[in-house]
Order: C-alpha cells, then sequence, then structure tokens
C-alpha cells in the first residue's frame, strides 16, 4: 500500500505544514525586496481612491480569514497527512489555507500599499507558490495515488475551477 508507506515517510512536521513555512519565508524576502526597491523604482501609485483602497484591502483581510478558518475546519491539523480531504474548502482548493494568502491577503495588501511594485510581488508570490507546493502534492501523489490525481484534475491550486462547482459529493 502507497499510503501507508507515505505516513511512514512524512514527518509529523511535513504533515501539519507542508510547504507553508519555507513559503512565508520566501514571500516576506521578496516583499522586503519589493519594499527596498520601492523608492529606487518609483512606480506611480495604483489609484488616488483612499477608499477604494481600503474597501479591497479589508475584504481580502476578511476572504483570507474566512477561507483559513474554513480549510481548518474541513481539516484539522491533525488529520492533515492521515487522508484526503476533499470536501469542505478542499472541494474547491487544493491548498486552502495558502490560497487565502497568494489568492487574496497579498493583492489586497498590494493595493492597499498602493504602489505597482507591490502588485509585482504579489504576481511573483502567487507564481513562486505554485512551484512551491509541487513538493507537497508529490508527497501526497505518492499517498493517495490515482485518487489524488483524479482529485486535482477537477480542484484548482488557489483558485476554485468551474467543475468544483459541478461536482456532487
Amino acid at each position: 500500500m502507497r499510503g501507508v508507506n507515505y505516513r511512514l515517510k512524512m514527518t509529523r512536521y511535513e504533515r501539519i505544514f507542508g510547504a507553508g513555512p519555507r513559503g512565508i519565508l520566501i514571500t516576506i524576502g521578496l516583499f522586503g525586496v519589493a519594499w527596498g526597491f520601492k523608492e529606487e523604482v518609483a512606480l506611480p501609485a495604483i489609484t488616488e481612491n483612499t477608499s477604494l483602497r481600503w474597501s479591497v484591502f479589508v475584504l481580502s483581510v476578511i476572504g483570507a480569514m474566512g477561507l483559513a478558518f474554513w480549510s481548518a475546519k474541513s481539516l484539522p491539523p491533525k488529520e492533515r497527512g492521515q487522508k484526503l480531504a476533499t470536501l469542505g474548502a478542499y472541494r474547491y482548493f487544493r491548498h486552502p489555507i495558502y490560497a487565502t494568502f497568494v489568492s487574496g491577503f497579498d493583492f489586497g495588501l498590494a493595493m492597499l500599499l498602493n504602489n505597482w511594485i507591490y502588485l509585482l510581488w504579489a504576481i511573483l508570490v502567487h507564481c513562486y507558490w505554485h512551484a512551491n507546493v509541487v513538493s507537497e502534492e508529490r508527497l501526497m501523489r505518492d499517498a493517495f495515488a490515482d485518487e489524488y490525481d483524479a482529485y486535482c484534475s477537477v480542484t484548482g491550486r488557489f483558485f476554485p475551477r468551474i467543475s468544483s462547482f459541478k461536482r456532487r459529493e
């Protein structure tokens, strides 16, 4: 059984945190680079509308918090790596906790900070995270084989696919 071998090889740290800590460090590092080059590059503001900026930011925070709580409820940390979650938040996102930041919060923060370099940062971070989760997905594929492949074919990494809404459980 591939799943049994996987669980024996995977450390508790890998089961609970996956690619998260490495991704967070790179995200913060890239933010520092963007912050440092903000004055050097001297890009214009995204918008002069302060209300719009704050509205987008607040909505991104609310959305990120909601998705983070929903994903924790859908798959509690102690169950990670033990079973393949395909319901709740995991019905729509393969990585809902990561999606809270790379598909929502980062872009809201970029809007609040009101500089195109932060929007570039958010896009770069999003691209980086796609590469970052490959190792985690490889472990899941080893553990759950064809079941995980079928799940991936209908569920997006950080954005829901239309097929996620059409499925019936």
